[in-house]
């Protein structure tokens, strides 16, 4: 996948390949995020694969580089009042659209991972599995899953109960027992937490 097989197969006909994937669609906090990457043809991007194969520290590493070496790239959130409002897929929908259209270049073609339709301006093709079989949507994984990962540490500092710099914001055991104890905080989805929140919210901490 490093070696840009695909985008190069493709390069006759469009130029500039963006690659798009998100990250969050899962967790019962916080915001679902998507990145969308043109990355040059000829550039060497060893390791990149789908993020959840990777160590935190190859992560890392591998976002530095994506954003150093990268013809454009481009990250977008949508927040959890979105998503209780739109449902999830929707809001993932919105989110990949968002980060599409904020690249600083213009895409000749785009690529998502997944199923999802996108309600962009230009032609795309949907992968199943793209965040391993595709460079550019294997790098997009990347940046969007170091980008939250960093804005659920930042949570965390607000909200120790839950712990979210150990679980993103996902479901364990533990996050749930949280909330069963001490309620909900502003960033929690409110419809996916139904089963075992009893209307408890637990308040932002005073601004300083």
């Amino acid at each position: 996948m490093d070696k840009l097989d695909l985008e190069r197969s493709l390069a006759g006909e469009f130029p500039f390949v963006a690659g798009v994937d998100e990250v969050g669609r899962g967790p019962l906090a916080g915001p679902v995020v998507a990145a969308a990457v043109i990355l040059p043809l000829d550039g060497d991007f060893t390791g990149v694969n789908d993020s959840k194969k990777l160590s935190k520290k190859k992560r890392e590493q591998l976002s530095s580089y994506i954003k150093e070496h990268a013809l454009a790239y481009s990250i977008f959130e949508v927040d959890e009042r979105t998503i209780d409002k739109i449902n999830i897929r929707e809001a993932t929908r919105l989110c990949m659209k968002g980060a599409v259209e904020g690249l600083s270049l213009t895409p000749s073609l785009v690529l998502t991972d997944g199923d999802l339709t996108l309600d962009i301006a230009y032609p795309q093709k949907s992968i199943v599995k793209g965040d391993a079989l595709v460079c550019s949507i294997g790098a997009a994984s990347i940046l969007a899953k170091v980008y939250r990962d960093a804005l659920m540490e930042k949570y965390a500092a607000l909200y120790p109960e839950y712990a979210f710099e150990r679980n993103a914001g996902y479901g364990t055991a533990a996050h749930i027992a949280a909330i069963r104890e001490v309620g909900i905080c502003p960033i929690h989805r409110r419809t996916f937490v139904t089963k075992f929140w009893d209307g408890r919210v637990r308040p932002s901490p005073p601004s300083t």
